[in-house]
């Protein structure tokens, strides 16, 4: 494959490293959710903080990447609608991953209990303890979680079309050189 038409590798590496911590990080969002209190359930909380802000970190790292570098075109035999639809879906699903540790850091705030990356690094409260407006951001952190399953499964189902359908490049751009 022509390099021109590949990611590089960084993008490549920030790419995967996110994803893979999006699959991490939802599952164990979901099943922490259902448990009662107990200290497991406070230990889980701290390890989903502590992705999701590494989920922000890597994004801010992934805009600063693709800001100074021109990222490769998609295939020529990919329909303009196609590649509209593309870019919408990019677009949100950047919007999503900067939205989704920030409502859950509001979250924390708002529910009096601080986020402490890596159990090192206290965050500032991002508001005032408020009953009220944790249980609304709870509600926002897990409408804008379950818009991000929804958009990562098409995103994974059009890579797959284009692969093993369409026999295009277009995922291939995006997979480690092995």
């Amino acid at each position: 494959m022509n390099p021109a038409t590949r990611y590089s590798a960084t993008a490549i590496s920030l790419h995967w490293m996110t994803a893979g911590l999006v699959l991490i990080t939802f599952p164990l969002g979901v099943y922490m959710h259902g448990l009662a209190l107990s200290p497991l359930k406070l230990q889980l909380i701290s390890y989903h903080k502590w992705l999701g802000v590494t989920i922000f970190l890597l994004t801010v790292a992934r805009l600063a990447w693709r800001a100074t570098h021109t990222p490769p075109p998609l295939p020529e035999t990919i329909p303009l609608w196609q590649q509209r639809v593309a870019h919408g879906v990019h677009l949100l699903l950047y919007l999503l991953l900067f939205a989704i540790p920030l409502s859950g850091w509001l979250m924390s705030s708002a529910k009096g209990f601080p986020v402490v990356y890596l159990g090192l690094v206290q965050l500032p409260d991002l508001v005032g303890k408020d009953k009220v407006l944790g249980e609304l951001l709870t509600e926002v952190h897990e409408m804008l979680n379950f818009g991000l399953l929804a958009l990562v499964g098409m995103h994974a189902a059009a890579a797959l079309k284009h692969h093993f359908i369409e026999r295009d490049a277009t995922l291939r751009r995006m997979l480690p050189r092995i």
